[in-house]
């Protein structure tokens, strides 16, 4: 089972999602409006009132990953304070431009940078207010090697503390 971060845009879902296709090559899984609803008017229907275009439920998929969205109340101000989203790029070159792509229109928090874990690291809060850490991978596994995503979390969390990274099993 995997943990999916859900996002209210807040009346401006539909935005986000066509923003995410452009930056991320987001594709949407699944789209429902609030006028889809299958409850009778009245059960939830107090989400976003007097807007049935509204997003009641998306789910966009980011290389394998969903992550969920929706208008929510559609008042017209999205927070999202707390947490950041991590987007592990392959090289500098792809860490560039997804970091630029996320940039446009947002806050660049911290400018992309070597690191002592990353060739590239950077942090930015994109134009809905969405904070994105964009790192290049700075070790790749041999193809031939499986790692489980707890192993890969406990080599990246072994690299950030200075200790030496476990060895993956095969």
């Amino acid at each position: 089972m995997r943990v999916e971060p859900y996002l209210f845009f807040d009346g401006r879902c539909e935005e986000a999602i066509e923003f995410y296709k452009k930056a991320l090559g987001a594709q949407v899984a699944m789209m429902m409006r609030f006028k889809d609803n299958p409850e009778p008017q009245g059960q939830g229907a107090d989400c976003a009132p007097g807007n049935p275009d509204k997003i009641m439920h998306a789910c966009l998929s980011v290389r394998g990953t969903n992550i969920m969205a929706s208008d929510g109340h559609a008042k017209g101000n999205p927070k999202f304070e707390g947490f950041s989203l991590s987007f592990p790029a392959k090289d500098e070159k792809e860490a560039d431009t997804l970091f630029a792509a996320l940039s446009d229109g947002g806050q660049v928090q911290m400018p992309l940078t070597k690191t002592f874990f990353s060739p590239s690291f950077g942090m930015v809060a994109d134009k809905f207010g969405v904070s994105w850490m964009v790192m290049a991978i700075k070790r790749r596994l041999p193809a031939n090697r499986k790692t489980s995503s707890s192993r890969a979390c406990s080599m990246r969390r072994a690299s950030w503390s200075g200790r030496p990274s476990p060895t993956p099993s095969a």
